[in-house]
């Protein structure tokens, strides 16, 4: 019998229980399918409105409703069975070694090994073809693969992935993805149709598939983005070992002689002796003639001589190779000084006016997010005192031996260790309409709450002073269009709220975001790390920077003249700085967009409304000091 047509469960009076979620069965045992299928009876299933993954332990798949449709069931196996496979077929450390550095290359060996998991499975457990198939069609249906037209509008290393599968495993595949593959099918065969076909010889070995997908990779004209080649690295290791171990067979004993030249030396001392001066004279010899040469050719720079200026410090500590055009016309500026007490006033009152149906909801994130810190303000007890409370625990001595005094304590409380929030908020026009609405709105709820905990919270926002390039664009052009300029607009950093600010003197400047004009470019990189440096001098323990972002960096200006991943490598840079130097904590609210490509800790809003539901627990549980707490309620990768 279907699952939706399935007979409630009923109690002992045969009444149907109306807590019963009719979707619970079907999810259990796709739950107990998936951990066999993965081989890993260790795995915990989660069904999530977030982003469907793997996060350690933690799997999270689509969730399905009590309606249990169609759609929803075929998706939610679909996508089960495409992690699971990944899971068992998959082995990090192979994957790791070959894994190439440059993001094209990167993305095609990804959509690869994807391809070659899902038609393993296709192959040993064909049950599960027509599954990841559904998945498959779901999501290039979503991309809106179908109405594509031209090659270069798709990607090509889903065409790539697809294109694998297909192969594999013979299969057709699911319309829009069949469309997205046809269009670059022509060529890739042409430019790597010799390697293709040896795919049948590789599949089922991971090394030597990744071997293979290298291969791919040179032929469709990414191999300079492949780095080292990872064997011929180990061959040269090798090679220098060997050569240091038949060095050190060569080499005298201990003494530094051959025992034949030691017994000639003892026969001899005298002529020893003399050889050893000969030798330190020939070797005065030669360095007198080298200093002559030297002082022949070139003349040593005299005591008073110029010293050549120091190199300018790089732009980013995160990468010394980003350049920056021109950041004279860059600015840090106060939400104050970008419009008038009385206009901040009227937006602030705008932004109000969508916060009263939220109320409720609003109220609700405020007390968890307030009992979820303090929480965590432990309790302790000073023993041992002459006055307080008298300590029962010791009247067991005072019994046995009357002359003990009594004993008494006093519960201490042991402070919140100093924590300071900073919110950096992208005011891109991206960002426009009810994003940037919901953006503001998490602002404030978290301000205000975090606030009545004894937090201090730092709100700050990005974007640039104009569209496609301003002043730093202007001088561009006038000095000649200088090649790969780096970043070519000017930047506006703006100062919501201090740290220090109380929140009632400041809450007028949210109201800025609504502010027609505003919102223009995002590069994010850049204000990422003017956050984290910002931070990094604050004199509290812990440091938090939230990012609330509605996607990768976009600055057409400066994507028109330097490479097309420029910004977003610039961000994973900034991104690996600030989670390998610990001085912060990283996290990150997508709104509308899943972040976790660039972020770690993460969790997706799609609506206000979900402040009510499941996002109150996620955005709670952000702030959890403990990683598997965190990772149990918002399915966030696990630290360390």
């Amino acid at each position: 019998m279907p699952l939706a047509n399935r007979p409630p469960e009923r109690d002992i009076c045969g009444m149907a229980r109306k807590d019963d979620n009719p979707a619970d069965p079907f999810k259990k045992a796709l739950a107990e399918a998936t951990k066999v299928m993965a081989d890993d009876h260790e795995l915990t299933v989660n069904y999530t409105v977030d982003p469907s993954g793997v996060s350690g332990d933690i799997m999270r798949l689509p969730q399905v409703s009590r309606r249990l449709t169609r759609d929803e069931v075929l998706l939610a196996r679909g996508t089960a069975d495409a992690l699971a496979l990944h899971r068992r077929y998959h082995d990090a450390g192979t994957h790791a070694r070959y894994a190439p550095p440059g993001d094209m290359a990167r993305e095609l060996y990804e959509a690869m090994e994807t391809a070659r998991c899902e038609a393993m499975g296709a192959r040993d457990m064909p049950g599960t073809a027509g599954n990841v198939d559904a998945k498959i069609g779901h999501e290039a249906a979503r991309r809106g693969y179908g109405q594509i037209t031209q090659a270069a509008e798709a990607p090509l290393p889903v065409a790539a992935g697809y294109l694998i599968r297909h192969l594999a495993t013979g299969r057709d595949l699911p319309k829009d993805a069949a469309h997205v593959m046809e269009l670059w099918r022509g060529f890739i065969e042409d430019q790597a149709g010799g390697t293709l076909d040896g795919l049948e010889e590789t599949l089922s070995d991971q090394a030597s598939f990744a071997k293979f997908a290298r291969r791919m990779i040179t032929d469709l004209g990414y191999g300079d983005q492949l780095g080292e080649d990872p064997d011929q690295i180990d061959d040269e290791e090798q090679d220098d070992a060997q050569s240091e171990d038949s060095e050190e067979q060569d080499q005298p004993d201990s003494t530094g002689q051959d025992d034949d030249q030691q017994d000639e030396a003892e026969a001899s001392p005298e002529q020893s002796q003399e050889d050893m001066q000969d030798a330190s004279q020939a070797q005065v010899s030669a360095d007198d003639m080298a200093d002559q040469e030297l002082g022949e050719e070139t003349e040593m720079p005299d005591g008073d001589a110029p010293m050549e200026p120091p190199s300018p410090a790089p732009v980013s500590d995160a990468d010394p190779d980003y350049k920056v055009f021109d950041g004279t016309h860059d600015e840090e500026i106060a939400a104050e000084e970008l419009a008038e007490p009385a206009e901040l006033e009227r937006l602030r009152a705008y932004l109000d006016q969508q916060l009263d149906p939220l109320k409720g909801a609003v109220s609700r994130l405020a007390n968890k997010l307030q009992r979820r810190l303090q929480a965590q303000q432990n309790r302790s007890w000073e023993f041992d005192l002459e006055e307080g409370i008298l300590d029962a625990g010791r009247l067991a001595r005072v019994v046995a031996n009357p002359t003990t005094p009594l004993s008494f304590k006093i519960e201490k409380d042991t402070e919140f260790r100093d924590t300071v929030v900073t919110l950096l908020l992208d005011n891109s026009g991206s960002m426009r309409g009810r994003p940037i609405s919901i953006a503001a709105i998490c602002a404030d709820v978290l301000a205000r709450t975090l606030e009545r905990c004894s937090v201090k919270v730092e709100i700050l926002g990005f974007t640039t002073r104009a569209w496609k390039g301003g002043a730093a664009r202007e001088k561009w052009l006038a000095e000649g269009r200088e090649q790969q300029p780096g970043r070519l607009n000017d930047l506006r950093h703006i100062v919501y709220k201090r740290a220090d600010a109380p929140w009632r003197r400041v809450r007028d400047n949210l109201g800025l975001m609504m502010k027609e004009g505003l919102l223009k470019e995002n590069i994010d990189g850049e204000a990422l790390e003017w956050a984290h440096r910002r931070m990094a001098g604050r004199p509290e323990a812990r440091k938090i920077l939230m990012v609330i972002s509605d996607g990768a960096p976009v600055d057409d200006s400066t994507l028109s003249v330097n490479p097309a991943n420029y910004l977003e490598k610039h961000l994973r840079d900034v991104i690996a700085m600030v989670e390998r130097r610990k001085q912060v904590e990283l996290l990150a609210i997508g709104i509308g967009h899943d972040v976790t490509r660039y972020y770690d800790r993460a969790v997706t809003i799609t609506d206000v409304e979900q402040l009510a539901g499941a996002m109150t627990e996620q955005l709670a549980a952000l702030f959890d000091s403990d990683p598997r707490a965190r990772a149990r309620f918002s399915g966030i990768r696990r630290a360390g």
